[in-house]
C-alpha cells in the first residue's frame, strides 16, 4: 500500500521512534494506529529502520545520480542574450559553444526567456532618412486633409499614373506553381528561370471608375520629360471622351517623384492642361496606388504565360485592364487614405499593408 504521508515526515518519524528503541514492527503498529491507512508499509518502515541503524541521521531526500540541474540560471540568460546583442545574426550552435550550455538550453533561453526568434530582413525600397521620412508624414497629411473637405468630391477628381515594365515572359510565383500529387509521387521539379528580354514600358492613367488612358513605350524610344508631356495634352483629351464633365471639376493628378514627372517641361504642360498635382514624396511606392494596388494584381494575372511578340503581349495587358471591375479601381484608389493615415502613425516608415 503507498504512503500518503510526506516522505520527509515519514521518515522523520521512523527515526523518532527508532531513537526510542521501538522495533521495525513496533514502529509500524503504532504508526498504523496512529496514521491508519496513510501510514507506510511494514517493508518501508524495516528498510529505513535498517538505514538509520547504518548510521545515517538525515531524513532529508538526498540527491540523486544522473541528469545534472539545468544549466538554464539568470547567469546564463543575461550571457545569451548580450551575445546575441553583440551579433545578430549568431547561429544557436555558435552561442551554446560560446556560453558553453547546450543548444537545447539555448532554444529555451530564446524563446521562453528572452522571447525572441530569428527572422529574415524585411526587403524595403530605401532607407530612409529623418528628413525624407518627415516629408513623407507631411505629403500623407497634406492630401488627407484635402480628402477630409469633402471626399466624394476628391475620389471623383482624382486621376493617378504610374509606368511599368511588362515582359514577353515573366516566370511564375512558387506559390503558382503548387500542385496536388500522390504520397507516393515525387515532388515536381522545374527550371530556374529568368524574365525573359523581351519587354514593354506601360504608362496608365486611372481613376475610381476605371482606366482612362493607356500608353505603351515604343521600340528604342526612351521615356523623358519631352514624351511625357504630350501624353499629358492627351489624357485631357481622353478624359473629355471617357470622363465627361470631369474636367469642368478640376483634375487632381497623381504621380510619383520621377524625374521625368518633374521635369521643367512635364510641369508646365500640367499646368497648361489644368491639372493640380497632389504632393507625393520621394522613394515612395507604397503610397502610389499603382505599385501598391494595381501593379500587383496584373502582373500576378502575366506570370506564366509567353508571348511571342510585343503585339501580343500588349494585347493581353489591355484586355486585363479592361476586364477589371470598377470596384478594382474604386477599391485601389479608397485604400489610399489607409496608407496616408498608417504612415503618419509610423512617424514616416514605409507602410507593408493596408
Amino acid at each position: 500500500m503507498k504512503c500518503e504521508m510526506e516522505p520527509v515526515e515519514c521518515r522523520a518519524v521512523i527515526r523518532f521512534l527508532y531513537l526510542k528503541g521501538r522495533t521495525p514492527q513496533e514502529t509500524f503498529d503504532e504508526m498504523k494506529e496512529t496514521y491508519g491507512d496513510d501510514a507506510p508499509s511494514y517493508d518501508l518502515v524495516k528498510r529505513w529502520h535498517r538505514v538509520f541503524k547504518h548510521g545515517r541521521k538525515s531524513v532529508e531526500t538526498a540527491p540523486r545520480p544522473g541528469r545534472p540541474p539545468s544549466a538554464i540560471d539568470e547567469a546564463s540568460v543575461r550571457q545569451v542574450g548580450a551575445t546575441i546583442l553583440e551579433d545578430r545574426r549568431i547561429t544557436i550552435r555558435q552561442i551554446a559553444q560560446e556560453v558553453k550550455i547546450s543548444t537545447g538550453s539555448v532554444e529555451t533561453i530564446i524563446h521562453d526567456h528572452l522571447h525572441m526568434n530569428k527572422v529574415s530582413a524585411t526587403w524595403i525600397p530605401r532607407l530612409l532618412t529623418p528628413f525624407q521620412k518627415q516629408e513623407r508624414i507631411e505629403c500623407s497629411r497634406m492630401n488627407l486633409e484635402m480628402c477630409q473637405e469633402d471626399e466624394s468630391k476628391f475620389f471623383k477628381r482624382l486621376i493617378t499614373q504610374d509606368e511599368t515594365w511588362v515582359y514577353h515572359y515573366d516566370p511564375e510565383t512558387k506559390a503558382q506553381s503548387v500542385q496536388w500529387k500522390h504520397l507516393d509521387s515525387p515532388p515536381p521539379k522545374k527550371a530556374r528561370v529568368q524574365p525573359s528580354a523581351g519587354k514593354v514600358m506601360l504608362t496608365v492613367f486611372w481613376d475610381q471608375d476605371g482606366v482612362v488612358m493607356t500608353d505603351f513605350l515604343a521600340k528604342g524610344t526612351t521615356i523623358t520629360g519631352a514624351y511625357y508631356a504630350p501624353l499629358l495634352r492627351k489624357l485631357r483629351e481622353a478624359i473629355k471622351i471617357k470622363r465627361r464633365g470631369k474636367i469642368s471639376t478640376g483634375i487632381l493628378l497623381l504621380q510619383d517623384n520621377a524625374p521625368v514627372h518633374n521635369s521643367h517641361v512635364a510641369r508646365s504642360e500640367a499646368r497648361a492642361c489644368g491639372y493640380e498635382i497632389l504632393p507625393h514624396p520621394p522613394y515612395s511606392p507604397d503610397l502610389a496606388p499603382s505599385d501598391f494596388h494595381h501593379f500587383p494584381s496584373m502582373k500576378l494575372f502575366l506570370k506564366g504565360k509567353c508571348f511571342p511578340d510585343d503585339a501580343a503581349l500588349i494585347s493581353e495587358v489591355t484586355s486585363w485592364l479592361e476586364d477589371q471591375p470598377g470596384v478594382f479601381y474604386k477599391n485601389g484608389l479608397q485604400s489610399c487614405i489607409k496608407r496616408w493615415e498608417k504612415c503618419i502613425t509610423l512617424g514616416g516608415c514605409y507602410v507593408e499593408k493596408d
